[in-house]
């Protein structure tokens, strides 16, 4: 009696922490974080430390969850402006004094460094959620014109940099939210005929390294030990894995290192060689069950706040599969974006968690409503 007793306590003080987690959501994410694992292990076998470092950066990340989901939604709302006006002083920072490595200006050292721009994907949709829901039942093209203008700001700081990957996850995670939150059709088609004539204008403002990986896109070929490295290795390799794979640990493009940035922006295309056509299947259904149930509680969500960011949340992970996986299959350019919850990375990890932390949240405190 006195076991059951001690067994039941422990799980009464257990309890409360579990229910922090919405099961379905961290099951899936747990499995994604299972398979990437496997495949990181035999895409950094060369890399001595890595796998350590990616259970420590999983390890983080589910911190940062678990953190997340405790705080109400009404609560994160309080910390959208706050968050968003930091994320821009900071990214102004930058700006004028930041720290330069390879080429690229993006970090700011405040006694660790930090980059800016990996907050505004977080902070960006939740200022645009804050903006709508305090003008909720009065959305006029005058909301829509300044919630555009609040997310061209930091889009353009982060893409003079230069970091294009990010700036468009950015823009995107904006977009999603402008777009949930009413935004016309009419205005939409308008917007795209206007991209699509501005761009000589938008031609001739990116760097070349940038027009490089648009023009290598169209044809690596033409540079194939250069620019074209990476797209026609990484086609090489997804190719070579035909249907079944090679079996894990037998990659040959990527164990005899012609596949680059293996174990992070291009981990997709090790998975691929590795376990074929059948296990991009399974990553596929994988992602989508992700999406899916991030959907579920977007729908599901009692208020507008939480609606538009949980949907932009939603929307993120599909931007970054989507666009991942289609860079290393050279259907779109290479912009370093990494593949969710299976690349290496340590600030991506965290972005990430904290998003799946807000849907918890939202899940959890909308049971919390209904009882």
């Amino acid at each position: 009696m006195s076991d059951q007793m001690n067994k039941r306590s422990l799980g009464q003080i257990i309890q409360p922490y579990i229910q922090m987690f919405d099961v379905p959501l961290i099951l899936i994410v747990s499995m994604i974080l299972a398979v990437g694992t496997v495949t990181l292990y035999s895409a950094g076998i060369d890399f001595p430390g890595r796998v350590e470092d990616h259970v420590r950066n999983i390890v983080i990340a589910f911190v940062v969850m678990w953190i997340a989901a405790a705080i109400p939604p009404q609560t994160l709302m309080r910390f959208a402006v706050p968050l968003y006006v930091t994320g821009i002083v900071l990214l102004v920072a930058v700006a004028q004094f930041g720290l330069i490595r390879n080429g690229a200006r993006r970090w700011v050292d405040l006694g660790v460094v930090v980059q800016p721009s990996e907050i505004m994907k977080i902070a960006m949709p939740m200022m645009l959620a804050w903006f709508f829901q305090k003008r909720e039942g009065v959305t006029r093209w005058r909301e829509f014109l300044v919630a555009g203008l609040m997310l061209i700001a930091p889009v353009g700081l982060i893409m003079r940099q230069p970091d294009l990957g990010t700036s468009l996850l950015v823009l995107a995670a904006g977009f999603y939210v402008i777009f949930l939150a009413g935004l016309s059709w009419k205005v939409l088609v308008a917007a795209a005929i206007s991209v699509a004539a501005s761009l000589p204008v938008v031609w001739s403002m990116l760097h070349d390294y940038q027009r490089g990986r648009v023009l290598t896109l169209i044809d690596p070929t033409t540079d194939p030990l250069g620019k074209g490295f990476h797209i026609i290795q990484s086609t090489i390799a997804i190719g070579s894995g035909g249907i079944t794979g090679k079996g894990w640990l037998n990659g040959t493009q990527a164990h005899l290192e012609f596949i680059p940035e293996r174990t992070t922006d291009f981990i997709f295309a090790v998975f691929s060689e590795e376990f074929g056509l059948i296990g991009n299947c399974v990553l596929l259904f994988l992602y989508l069950l992700l999406i899916g149930r991030s959907m579920i509680i977007a729908a599901n969500a009692p208020t507008l706040f939480s609606r538009l960011l949980a949907g932009a949340i939603t929307l993120i992970f599909f931007t970054y599969a989507f666009v991942n996986m289609g860079m290393v299959s050279g259907i779109l350019p290479v912009v370093g974006v990494p593949l969710p919850f299976f690349s290496y990375g340590g600030t991506a990890f965290v972005t990430l968690g904290l998003g799946v932390g807000i849907l918890m949240s939202i899940q959890r405190h909308r049971k919390l409503m209904q009882s």
